[in-house]
């Protein structure tokens, strides 16, 4: 029976060890401690799952943005390569322009010509001479005989507005004073 009492005044003396352990503060600051460092264990797993989560999500976010800013520049070249074909192509254009407009001019004054022989008694003899007379000065410019006038033409002129000088043609007709 030795062992029963043992056994029951160590278990005594174990629950008397064990009420001043409970009832003592430096064993709920241990307890509050090791449930705090359990917490804070669980927090920082998380904290580390979610961070090499973002990791994950900001190499796919570089990938893709990388992969469009390529698409981007390849894009932009290729639109730099057709922006100066068509500013090539314009400015041929213009050129071609430039001469069909001449040639437009041309036609206009021609066919001005025609109605002003047909219609302008005395115009024509007239026109033919300063033909004649503009021809031989062009010759002689070609020639080396004579400045050019055109650019004493350009200094000199009164500067008269294509209003005025209509006018004067006008004026100068006889028949076309009466028509107008």
């Amino acid at each position: 029976m030795p062992f029963a009492i043992v056994a029951a005044t160590g278990y005594t003396r174990l629950m008397e060890f064990l009420q001043t352990v409970i009832s003592s503060g430096i064993f709920w600051g241990f307890i509050g401690g090791l449930v705090l460092c359990v917490l804070s264990i669980l927090s920082h797993l998380k904290t580390k799952k979610e961070l090499k989560r973002m990791k994950t999500h900001l190499s796919d976010k570089l990938e893709i943005e990388a992969e469009k800013m390529s698409e981007m520049k390849g894009s932009i070249d290729t639109l730099k390569n057709e922006n100066e074909n068509l500013r090539m192509k314009i400015n041929s254009g213009r050129a071609q322009s430039d001469v069909q407009s001449l040639e437009r001019e041309l036609e206009i004054f021609a066919r001005a010509e025609k109605t002003m022989v047909v219609n302008a008694p005395g115009f024509a003899q007239a026109w033919d001479k300063a033909k004649e007379h503009a021809l031989e000065e062009l010759e002689a410019e070609e020639a080396g005989k004579s400045l050019p006038r055109r650019i004493f033409n350009k200094f000199f002129s009164k500067g008269h507005r294509p209003e005025e000088i209509e006018a004067e043609v006008v004026e100068a007709l006889p028949g076309e004073s009466e028509k107008a």
